[in-house]
């Protein structure tokens, strides 16, 4: 029997939001000394073609879209150390959900794979933590489940042909993910930027164009043109 609690994020996250968060947690356990992720790095960590369902293919504007929303929901930060010659991006799941390493996995893997059974999120995150029995997992997410402000996942009722019931995300409403079939599509996303990213990107297009114009007249200056 499928059971819900109230929704944990209102309104919900968009497909891709989730998939951007999904890659952002995954990487800092998967790669901590890549952590955190340039925009380049976390597009290409959304186009992986391993540990993902559906395949998708996005650019740097939409991951930059997703991301502007994931921090307005205080879900993802800019981290910009003393040393970083570009702007980096982190999860920060935990300031709205706090939750232990492991769970925090699963519900990665939630995000980045779609629906599945306790068997198998066990087996997916192996990669990424220490591993619960499979006990401790079906405990494990149960409280994902239950928790009084929002089931964070959900157990889906047990569909003709499936011998074991799967688990899904709740970040993107009761809806699994993304519809995932046997054979994944690449997919291409495509997204309307916030009013502020478009006001962004115009100004740093400007100043390309200005910083070109103003290369070009140098080298002239000195002979190289």
């Amino acid at each position: 029997m499928e059971t819900t609690s109230a929704a944990p994020l209102v309104p919900p996250l968009t497909p891709f939001e989730a998939r951007v968060l999904g890659c952002l947690i995954e990487k800092e356990f998967a790669t901590p000394e890549y952590y955190p992720l340039t925009l380049n790095s976390l597009v290409a960590a959304c186009n992986q073609k391993s540990n993902r369902d559906p395949l998708l293919n996005v650019g740097a504007s939409e991951v930059e879209a997703a991301l502007e929303s994931l921090r307005q929901r205080r879900l993802a930060s800019v981290f910009a150390g003393a040393d970083a010659r570009v702007a980096k991006h982190k999860q920060t799941l935990d300031a709205v959900f706090p939750l232990e390493p492991a769970a925090r996995a699963l519900l990665a893997e939630l995000l980045l794979r779609g629906p599945q059974t306790t068997a198998g999120l066990r087996g997916n995150i192996e990669r990424l933590v220490a591993v619960p029995d499979l006990a401790e997992t079906e405990t494990l997410l149960a409280e994902l489940a239950a928790r009084p402000d929002g089931g964070l996942v959900q157990k889906l009722s047990r569909q003709p042909g499936q011998k074991e019931a799967r688990w899904a995300q709740r970040l993107t409403g009761d809806s699994p993910l993304i519809p995932s079939g046997e054979q994944p599509v690449p997919l291409t996303v495509s997204f309307a930027l916030p009013p502020e990213v478009e006001r962004r990107l115009t100004a740093l297009e400007t100043e390309v164009v200005q910083l070109r114009a103003e290369l070009a007249k140098l080298r002239n200056a000195l002979g190289e043109g």
